[in-house]
């Protein structure tokens, strides 16, 4: 089967849907199926085998550490010419809107996948009276699509609420040969505690911005001299992060990639996560997988992976004080052993194979149906 991605964010960008899309297309291409990407223009042309066809790309107004694609007819071009059996548009928007007109008029199965909460998103760019707009322009664009994909239960309850239709739920999965706890270093932890490896060494890991929350970690180190913070990642709020931060026993190291980053979730004892807009937000799993215990705002898609006691803590995010009680818990190295050894067991069994198998399966069925309308007779009266 020839498979074409058309996706919003690819390398050398680093996050859940790059992530996600680089291990599913590892695992397609093992199942012998041929694989083109159409991505942003970020200098990258080929992954695992798989042509990577560029997009000129350009930086919002409002967000210039990340390059956008917008809609092209290019991409038309590279339509036609790989000539695909199914259209998969990763977080249809921008370029995303090129992919779904391009996949209907040029008559080819889509799947779409919904990712990333950008409305929720915009509300901390001040964009936020746009967002019944970008609402009614992501549904419709999903709607186009023979199947729509999303990553938890919560996302899709709201999508379906939205007027989104033939919602699926993605499985999830996690790298567990790449995210283990055996991948921990002395030399790691030095590095991420600025030297003090005696204290609680705390980590955030992600994309470095304001709907993030990670502001909030400041409380706990001011609060107790047993905590020291690492902050992996890169992005627009950077600068005013470091200027937030210091003072305190923070460590902002940049992005990490590959074997680097295994040994920052494995060397490092808690895995804080205060952001409330994620779709599921991969790294929770990466960290268990780490062998750490999380730390999270409880909210929809955060309960489908951390059950507070059992292997981390959520915190009420509409309780201001509810964030440094929950943390401090974690002073105790009792409960954070306890927490993390069952963070492992969690996640244990969910390796990419299955998430990679079901959108085989998804393309397999858009495909066929499609041949299946193809080749029924024309009735004429």
């Amino acid at each position: 089967m020839k498979i074409m991605i058309i996706t919003e964010t690819f390398l050398p960008s680093t996050d859940g849907v790059v992530t996600r899309l680089t291990a599913c297309i590892r695992w397609l291409h093992k199942d012998g199926h041929e694989v083109q990407i159409v991505a942003p223009d970020l200098g990258v042309y080929e992954f695992d085998g798989a042509e990577v066809k560029g997009v000129p790309a350009y930086a919002f107004f409002f967000y210039r550490s990340k390059k956008f694609a917008f809609p092209n007819k290019i991409v038309k071009k590279y339509i036609k010419d790989f000539d695909p059996d199914v259209i998969h548009v990763v977080n249809p928007a921008v370029v995303g809107y090129s992919g779904v007109n391009y996949a209907k008029k040029l008559d080819i199965p889509l799947v779409a996948s919904y990712h990333t909460n950008i409305p929720q998103y915009m509300t901390y760019y001040k964009l936020g009276m746009f967002n019944g707009l970008m609402w009614w322009h992501l549904r419709k664009m999903h709607n186009k699509a023979a199947v729509n994909l999303c990553t938890s239960n919560t996302v899709q309850q709201e999508l379906t609420e939205r007027g989104f239709e033939r919602m699926q739920l993605w499985k999830r999965g996690v790298d567990l040969e790449k995210f283990n706890p055996r991948h921990s270093s002395e030399a790691m932890r030095n590095l991420l505690s600025g030297g003090k490896k005696e204290k609680i060494l705390l980590l955030y890991v992600g994309r470095l911005a304001a709907e993030k929350e990670i502001e909030k970690i400041r409380s706990i180190l001011l609060g107790s001299d047993r905590f020291c913070l690492a902050i992996v990642g890169d992005g627009p709020h950077r600068s005013s992060l470091e200027k937030h931060f210091n003072g305190t026993d923070t460590v902002f190291t940049g992005f990490l990639h590959g074997d680097e980053l295994a040994s920052a979730f494995a060397s490092s004892d808690v895995f804080v996560f205060p952001s409330t807009t994620e779709t599921l937000g991969l790294v929770i799993m990466e960290a268990m997988a780490s062998g750490l215990p999380i730390i999270a705002a409880e909210s929809g898609p955060t309960k489908e992976q951390v059950v507070s006691g059992r292997n981390g803590l959520l915190y009420d995010k509409e309780d201001p004080a509810s964030f440094q009680e929950t943390i401090l818990q974690l002073e105790d190295e009792n409960l954070r052993r306890t927490l993390a050894e069952q963070a492992v067991i969690d996640v244990s069994e969910l390796g990419w194979a299955a998430a990679a198998e079901q959108i085989r399966d998804i393309y397999l069925q858009v495909a066929e149906a499609k041949n299946s309308v193809s080749s029924k007779p024309v009735e004429t009266s």
